[in-house]
């Protein structure tokens, strides 16, 4: 897949995700497997480009490329001088956000908000394409309520205004992330425009990249909170599209390394003091369905220090690899005789 100069590794893309897709957990899943990955959602205010936050999110300091930076916001002028304070700070691909669900931003009538504005979402289409010479995407839901899936009549505004590849979260925004999301939308929208087009929402395992990508006839698929703790999802994926036989899960060893190995970027990232709060989340993902688990992320969170968090994870892992080791022995003593 090609967006503008960018020919991707594959056809996965890590989604945009608040809180979580910063420049660390980006470059992990670029390592392990992710054809692209894009920013956290930053604001289009101009008074917040120099906030700590804001500076965080758009540092892109030696992440694979292309550069994805995802603004979002409701003034079409603010958008497009959004898009050209990124674009200047090195960001290689704008991403506009009409598709985020939450109160907050759609109460500004911000993110998928704005598919109820459908002259809106024209004018800052084409605000943000005419402000920048680098390729813009969009992601968007399928419509504002089921009542009102008008996500074909978004895509062809988007195509008309140069919008270069648009993604679509299989739900709308009244749904936010209750119930399925569907997939009959996203194949209509595929149907009406000639612009790569990618599927997000529920893509979960290898066969359900599958069958999505056969029910829709997308160019690539998006990826947001099954690679939450399992950021080799994307390798699976690959490997099982392209040969159609499965990777076997990882061990236990590896999953500490690539965890331990996330939580030493984030510290350096972040700092102490937010690195080990940021980190507590990662920590409880790749803990979650091992045994004990539960009381591992009662007792790590409490703790405040790099060395106190690294040291219960550290131990927890260990004795994780050693339950695993023993088990295997007998198994093997079992089969033996």
């Amino acid at each position: 897949m090609q967006i503008g100069p960018y020919k991707l590794t594959n056809n996965l893309m890590l989604a945009p995700m608040a809180g979580v897709t910063d420049r660390p957990f980006r470059q992990l899943c670029k390592r392990l497997g992710a054809g692209m990955a894009i920013s956290e959602m930053i604001s289009s205010n101009s008074l917040l480009y120099g906030s700590e936050k804001t500076l965080r999110r758009a540092n892109h300091d030696g992440e694979i490329e292309p550069r994805a930076v995802q603004i979002a916001g409701s003034d079409p002028a603010m958008m497009a001088e959004a898009a050209k304070h990124n674009a200047g700070n090195g960001a290689q691909i704008i991403d506009i956000n009409m598709g985020c669900p939450a109160k907050k931003i759609c109460n500004v009538m911000a993110g998928s908000a704005l598919l109820q504005d459908e002259n809106l979402v024209a004018r800052i289409l084409d605000a943000v394409v005419n402000a920048v010479d680098i390729p813009v995407t969009l992601k968007i839901r399928t419509g504002w309520e089921p009542e009102h899936r008008n996500g074909v009549t978004i895509a062809q505004i988007a195509e008309q205004a140069g919008i270069q590849a648009l993604a679509i979260h299989g739900r709308t925004r009244a749904c936010a992330y209750r119930g399925n999301a569907e997939y009959e939308t996203i194949a209509a929208i595929k149907q009406a425009v000639n612009i790569p087009i990618i599927a997000n929402g529920d893509i979960t395992t290898p066969e359900k990249a599958k069958l999505v990508l056969e029910q829709t006839g997308v160019d690539a698929l998006m990826i947001g909170r099954a690679a939450q703790g399992r950021p080799w999802i994307f390798n699976s994926i690959n490997h099982y599209l392209t040969t159609g036989q499965h990777l076997a899960e990882p061990e236990i060893s590896e999953i500490s390394a690539i965890m331990l190995d996330h939580l030493e970027r984030l510290y350096e990232f972040y700092g102490e003091y937010i690195g080990v709060r940021m980190a507590r989340k990662h920590i409880s993902w790749y803990s979650k369905g091992q045994t004990a688990g539960g009381a591992f992320r009662q007792a790590v969170n409490r703790v405040d220090s790099v060395t106190a968090q690294l040291a219960l994870t550290r131990d927890f892992f260990e004795q994780l690899q050693e339950t695993s080791h023993l088990t295997s022995q007998s198994s093997n003593i079992e089969a033996a005789a």
